[in-house]
């Protein structure tokens, strides 16, 4: 079975059980203790030291070379943190919800044992719920700890996702009541409050971005629902993209995380919280040492937003980004394959002020390096809603020339504003599906065929048949030939050609005429700028046969 991503799944009380029983029983053939051999005895009698005459010189003592620090203690193994797991034993806290699950049609089979059994209790509610209907009470358990004395506790959104109650369950038996404050799906975090009779024992995030692959960390957590458990490794890696949420930046550990360790916190070696566990690489679902966590240098700002205003204020730069391959630095003249390449700028947006411009690539956000597209939409949600910030970029206005630097001031909207604004943007900017394009007067010109694409210009049966917008400009291709470089790029008929090698066409024979000149060029690729039915941009570099 091939290993999957999963979500830390909670963990029902029944599979809890069972796990826990399965856990418990004793190894088959457990090995008896086996004592250390003793040192043979030499087998060959120890010579004589051969004298030394007393005119001669001695020769110079050499000490054995001690081995260095680091493989002393790889060999010594890492020192007990049993000191530092019971400091935060008490922080850490279990999380349960319970929630009504409908039974879809109504009907509920019965289900009858012998009589006199008492398994028809079992029976009966498992198919019948508080109601007597068939609704049912599901119960799951999480992880979780506290960050505030006054009963702030962080977990994982999907521990408590559509529960309809939280209850908070703390290493001393109590047992708390929990309101939810506020979630976030895409970082996959959620805050909860509690009201407690006294200050509770809590913890502090600490810094993320100093860790460093191969230090030692500490899970602790509620795996299978056996209660609080304590598991120690590495970080494995950093920065790992998971394909989770728009703003993965994952640390990597081989700590043993299983099910019901969501929510969790992960420790560095002085006690502060590194990560929150809130997935695994397995194809089982238990830990094969491939375990992730949010880390705390995202989780922090996330919860202070929660915690104040119940929601998040993400900053917004409102643009569309592509990630740029070598290909596309080749062909917008950029030394290296780095930063984020501007493919489209929201209409009413932050950067809808000319500043910014298609096929711009920015390489800084106010004095951080940008390696790629995924790092920035991160920074930017990271930066406070009205910050005017500095934008660094590279831009080619000259095709003849490399492209060249320049800064911009930008002032940041908000994340959440924007995604209603492009929703409605986009659901205006759709086309009637019964468009009526008869009365349009507009003649096809002929068709070309270049690089295995068939071209047109835009008329209004081709927006019709194609779906594309009024605004739309270009040139359309209306076939693409099987097995050629250009189907191979994924490109399909309906995409719109806007701009070969970064000049503008609008004639199938203007794309002709520009391939052919950067063939007698020397040029091997062209970069083309293609546009979507909904009017979005990619770069896509097509080799020239």
């Amino acid at each position: 079975m091939n290993a999957r991503l999963r979500r830390l799944p909670i963990t029902s009380l029944a599979a809890a059980w069972l796990a826990a029983s399965a856990l418990m029983q004793p190894l088959p053939g457990a090995a008896q203790a086996v004592e250390p051999l003793p040192a043979p005895e030499p087998s060959v009698p120890a010579l004589p030291a051969p004298p030394v005459e007393e005119d001669a010189p001695s020769a110079p003592s050499v000490a054995p070379a001690a081995p260095p620090a680091a493989a002393q203690a790889a060999s010594r193994g890492p020192a007990s943190v049993a000191d530092l797991a019971e400091s935060l034993l008490d922080a850490v806290v279990n999380i349960s919800t319970s929630q009504t699950v409908d039974r879809p049609g109504g009907g509920i089979p019965e289900l009858e044992a012998p009589e006199g059994s008492p398994l028809q209790d079992f029976f009966d509610d498992l198919l019948r719920g508080d109601d007597g209907v068939g609704d049912r009470r599901v119960q799951s358990l999480g992880s979780g700890f506290v960050v505030d004395p006054s009963g702030v506790v962080i977990t994982n959104n999907h521990v408590i996702a559509d529960a309809d109650t939280i209850t908070v369950n703390f290493a001393d038996g109590t047992r708390l009541d929990a309101e939810l404050l506020g979630t976030d799906p895409k970082t996959d975090l959620a805050v909860l409050k509690v009201n407690p009779p006294e200050p509770l024992p809590a913890v502090e995030f600490g810094d993320s971005e100093a860790l460093r692959i191969g230090d030692w960390v500490m899970a602790i957590g509620n795996p299978f629902g056996l209660g609080g458990s304590v598991s120690v490794g590495i970080v494995s890696a950093r920065g790992r993209n998971i394909n989770a949420g728009p703003y993965d930046n994952f640390i990597q550990t081989d700590a043993a995380i299983n099910r019901g360790n969501s929510g969790g916190p992960l420790f560095d070696m002085n006690g502060r919280v590194v990560g929150i566990n809130t997935a695994i690489i397995s194809p089982t679902g238990g830990s094969i040492g491939i375990g992730f966590s949010i880390p705390a240098q995202l989780a922090v700002n996330v919860v202070d937003q929660l915690r104040e205003f119940g929601e998040t204020r993400r900053g917004w730069l409102g643009i569309r980004l592509q990630a740029v391959t070598d290909d596309i630095a080749e062909g917008l003249g950029i030394p290296e394959a780095k930063g984020a390449v501007v493919m489209g700028i929201v209409p009413g947006g932050p950067s809808d002020n000319g500043l910014l411009k298609v096929g711009d690539v920015i390489v800084r956000f106010n004095d951080q390096e940008i390696e790629s597209s995924r790092d920035l939409p991160r920074i930017v949600a990271e930066t406070p809603v009205g910050e005017t910030v500095t934008v660094e970029l590279l831009r080619k206005e000259d095709t003849a020339a490399p492209a060249q630097p320049l800064s911009v001031e930008v002032t940041l909207g908000r994340l959440e504003d924007g995604e209603k604004l492009m929703a409605e943007s986009e659901a205006a900017s759709e086309p009637a599906a019964n468009a009526d394009a008869a009365d349009d007067e507009a003649v096809s010109s002929a068709s070309v065929v270049t690089l295995g694409l068939t071209l047109s210009a835009i008329d209004a049966p081709l927006r019709g048949q194609y779906g594309l917008g009024d605004d739309v400009e270009g040139v359309v291709i209306t076939q693409v030939e099987p097995n050629s470089s250009a189907a191979e790029k994924g490109i399909e008929a309906g995409a719109v050609i806007r701009e070969v090698a970064q000049e503008e066409v609008s004639e199938p024979q203007e794309v002709a005429d520009k391939i052919a000149k950067l063939k007698a060029d020397g040029r091997r690729n062209a970069l083309l700028l293609l546009a979507s039915a909904s009017g979005d941009l990619r770069f896509v570099v097509v080799p020239i046969d």
